[in-house]
């Protein structure tokens, strides 16, 4: 049988071939939501391997291989002659909220454990963070990592017109968050700012440091801030895990 069947309750096939993460990891993040969704509840017994590995068209040591990965989590247990049950569901990660208005915006980075990776002088932006007003004559570049609860969740590239760079002690630069720092230094000369959010996977070293797999999904937010003589003075583009965002947004 071919590596590929339909999913319990779809006429669409789950092809595990698609992706170049290896199978059984695959298969652990599918069990790892039947569990959290209850269609695995706690308590339940889990389908025998035989029959898993006849749904997803794979060797019974693939199978084994993402039960391995769940228990090592605590979520299921083994029991001899008994079968595989669900021994408990997954934490709730704790989850960012992107903001929508200004205001929150400089104050979602709060309580965060800030980690700076490298930073620099360059002296353009990046094509992909253009976006309009007119260029300073220097940036000051960051590499920042977000933690919260010991857990990453943002991998941020930011850049901040060096003459605003240099107003502010450089130390604060090492552990603060940058748009507060933007909102000091700028004072009253800040113009009108955009954000545009993207969804993506991620590559080796973004997995690496935000501790999920590689091409596990990601969300991509990159801002824009122009002063009210229309300088760019402020672009950014920050990778969030997929599975620690939420976007909220009242319709009515």
């Amino acid at each position: 049988m071919a590596e590929q069947d339909r999913a319990p309750g779809s006429d669409h096939p789950v092809n595990l071939k698609r992706s170049r993460i290896a199978i059984y990891l695959q298969l652990a993040d599918l069990f790892r939501s039947r569990i959290a969704s209850g269609h695995w509840p706690v308590g339940g017994r889990i389908p025998n391997i035989d029959d898993l590995a006849e749904e997803f068209g794979v060797a019974r040591g693939t199978i084994r291989q993402a039960f391995d990965a769940l228990e090592e989590e605590g979520l299921v247990e083994r029991l001899r002659a008994k079968g595989s049950f669900v021994k408990r569901a997954p934490h709730a990660g704790r989850v960012h909220r992107l903001e929508m208005d200004w205001g929150s915006i400089i104050k979602a980075h709060q309580g965060s454990d800030i980690v700076t990776l490298d930073t620099t002088t360059v002296p353009v932006l990046p094509d992909v963070l253009r976006n309009g007003g007119t260029a300073a004559p220097g940036y000051r570049r960051f590499r920042r990592l977000h933690r919260r609860d010991g857990e990453p969740h943002l991998l941020g590239t930011s850049y901040l017109d060096e003459r605003l760079y240099r107003k502010l002690a450089a130390e604060r630069f090492e552990t603060e968050p940058l748009l507060q720092l933007l909102q000091e230094a700028a004072a009253e000369s800040l113009g009108s700012a955009r954000q545009v959010l993207t969804i993506s996977t991620a590559d080796v070293d973004t997995a690496a440091l935000l501790e999920i797999a590689v091409n596990a999904p990601v969300a991509i937010m990159r801002r824009a801030v122009l002063s009210s003589d229309d300088v760019l003075v402020y672009a950014s583009e920050g990778t969030y895990r997929g599975d620690s965002v939420r976007l909220e947004i009242d319709l009515r």
